[in-house]
């Protein structure tokens, strides 16, 4: 076995995947606070019924959010690994000035 190959394998924790009760928890809380600011909408539809187009627009936002929340707590979660490259190598330089070419035309 060769030490350089075995560093290649070699996982790297910030690969590891969110657990999937922490994903769960997430995915919980998140529809929580959803179903709570339509609560807040329900609540404010019947407050402000004399005012027809706050009270439309708050009722439309409860018939809503049901659907949103379901849709984000169906959703998995954003990737948060870092996109990295492993290097291992040489360091590589920038390309060399183009030479001074008195060949090329000028408009």
């Amino acid at each position: 076995m060769r030490l350089g190959r075995h560093r290649r394998d070699t996982p790297i924790i910030t690969d590891a995947p969110v657990s999937l009760d922490e994903q769960l928890n997430y995915r919980r809380r998140r529809y929580a606070i959803m179903m709570g600011i339509r609560i807040v909408c329900l609540i404010l539809a019947a407050a402000f019924y004399h005012i027809v187009w706050l009270m439309v627009t708050f009722a439309a936002g409860a018939l809503v959010l049901p659907w949103v929340a379901v849709i984000m707590a169906n959703d998995r979660l954003p990737d948060n690994a870092p996109d990295f490259t492993r290097f291992g190598g040489e360091s590589q330089q920038a390309l060399p000035p183009a030479p001074d070419d008195s060949r090329t035309i000028e408009g």
